[in-house]
């Protein structure tokens, strides 16, 4: 029993000790407000751009048909291959032609020799009109049978000409510069007019790059680009099927002076270099980045950037009444403006109306600031920052990367 006793005391001076100690221990202190980084709006340049769906084509395209009806004994080209104009790609029998034209050459031949006595003979009547054996109508029946034979000859003349005409045809040559297809019909089948396209020829560079444009985004193209010298204000660029950026740039050169009923859109028409990517092959083949018929995003690039109000687009929230920032007031405490936005990117967003040059804007801390509360503004991070260096004109590769109806940072690169 006394040890109960003794044990209960000792129980009861431990627990007393622990309440006493933790009623010590230090309470902690009242936080501050919150920490956040800002950034001041300010005005820089920027590219204004739109971007619609287009197709490449080939400014030359030729559809090969043999001229004349005969064997096709040799295909003279590589299928795929980049042929230069006046290169032989058939050739068809010419053993029938040949023997053609010769015998339209002996014909002329003859009448030839036929005219030269006709041309005798009323020589000879002009000289006997002088004397008692003269006959005008010997004469006149010499010269009448002497233009006729010259008219002869003249036609015999012009048949061997088109027999020559269709010689040559037996050899197919190239028209264009471009690059060849493959071929639809092989050695040994007749070909003939009526057979169709033979191969197809299609130039490579430069190119044309073919695009609608709905007719209300077209008048306000021309509302933003006539003033500035209309087509030769804006830049084609082109993004790739895979997304890359092709890395030429070209110009426009044609709109459409019809507008689709069907579709109420224009057709603009651009043109852009298309060079070659590699050497050509041992089979002569090359490669270049554009190919007729390819689908691309065509991005429309004002020459001449503009000066807009812009914030960074991390800046920017929104809700169900829609977009805004939380501003710092002059008594440090953060403030809700409602914003206008114009075109965007990814890292930066221009704004047209609810900010004015100046105003500090939380870029950072956004989920620790509220409307009306105290906050404790900070430079922005180096990244923020260096994101909106790069968009007034720094070089970042990601500047021309972009989505329709988006802005474009400026590039200074040449």
């Amino acid at each position: 029993m006394y040890l109960a006793k003794v044990s209960f005391r000792l129980l009861a001076a431990s627990l007393v000790t622990i309440t006493t100690g933790g009623a010590g221990l230090t309470q902690p202190a009242p936080t501050g407000p919150p920490a956040v980084g800002v950034i001041e709006a300010t005005r820089r340049p920027i590219t204004e751009t739109s971007e619609f769906l287009g197709r490449i084509e080939a400014i030359n395209r030729v559809n090969v048909v043999a001229r004349v009806t005969a064997f096709l004994e040799r295909r003279l080209f590589e299928e795929g291959a980049e042929i230069k104009k006046g290169d032989q790609l058939y050739q068809l029998e010419r053993g029938p032609f040949q023997a053609d034209l010769a015998s339209k050459q002996a014909q002329v031949a003859q009448l030839q020799a036929t005219l030269e006595n006709a041309r005798l003979t009323t020589e000879r009547a002009r000289t006997l009109l002088g004397g008692p054996a003269g006959q005008q109508s010997t004469y006149d029946a010499a010269v009448a049978n002497q233009r006729s034979l010259e008219a002869q000859v003249q036609a015999a003349e012009a048949q061997v000409q088109a027999s020559r005409i269709n010689l040559d045809y037996t050899m197919i040559s190239a028209p264009i510069d471009g690059k060849i297809g493959r071929t639809a019909v092989t050695e040994g089948n007749v070909v003939g007019p009526s057979s169709g396209v033979l191969t197809t020829i299609v130039s490579q560079d430069p190119m044309y790059v073919t695009f609608p444009v709905p007719l209300r985004q077209g008048l306000e193209l021309r509302e933003r680009y006539g003033p500035q010298g209309g087509l030769e204000a804006v830049v084609i660029r082109l993004r790739l099927p895979d997304g890359r950026m092709y890395g030429q740039s070209g110009k426009l050169n044609f709109v459409d002076n019809t507008i689709a009923q069907n579709t109420d859109t224009i057709t603009v028409r651009g043109e852009i270099v298309n060079p070659i990517l590699r050497a050509p092959s041992v089979a002569g083949v090359t490669v270049h980045e554009l190919t007729d018929g390819e689908f691309v995003t065509v991005v429309l690039e004002g020459v001449q950037p503009i000066e807009v109000l812009a914030i960074p687009r991390s800046a920017v929230l929104s809700d169900q009444q829609g977009d805004y920032v939380l501003a710092v007031g002059p008594d440090n405490k953060a403030e809700q403006r409602r914003i206008q936005l114009g075109q965007s990117t990814p890292t930066i967003a221009s704004v047209i109306s609810g900010l004015a040059v100046g105003d500090k804007v939380i870029v950072e801390g956004l989920q620790r600031a509220r409307p009306g509360q105290a906050v404790s503004p900070g430079p922005a991070g180096p990244q923020i920052l260096s994101s909106m260096k790069a968009t007034a004109g720094e070089a970042t590769p990601q500047a021309d990367r972009g989505a329709s109806g988006k802005t474009h940072p400026v590039d200074n690169k040449p």
